[in-house]
């Protein structure tokens, strides 16, 4: 039987994700909250002035954070991404759950 890969409680993958392209105005920030229920991961998204969309997010499994990400995008939402720019940023503080932040 293989070994299950168990999250590391005491550590916490984060990361500052910026999405460019048909990112406003189209569900966008709804849809990654609604995918996000289904993840162990906690954070924010929001519109940025400039049109593109900053979400922030964590998990204590890398695994976790992988899967999420993929899972956006091979959503619906893929056609609407031109480009992803993503930072590993500290773990965010006194953040519960996923929400959209204005």
């Amino acid at each position: 039987m293989p070994a299950v890969k168990k999250p590391d409680p005491n550590g916490m993958t984060a990361r500052q994700i910026y999405y460019t392209g048909r990112v406003q105005g189209v569900g966008f920030r709804a849809t990654v909250r609604h995918i996000a229920a289904g993840f162990e991961v906690t954070g924010w998204v929001r519109n940025l002035d400039d049109g593109r969309v900053e979400m922030q997010v964590q998990t204590v499994d890398a695994e976790e954070m992988t899967e999420f990400l993929a899972a956006i995008d091979e959503s619906h939402l893929a056609g609407h991404i031109r480009q992803r720019e993503m930072h590993i940023i500290q773990p965010l503080v006194g953040v519960r759950g996923f929400s959209i932040v204005r």
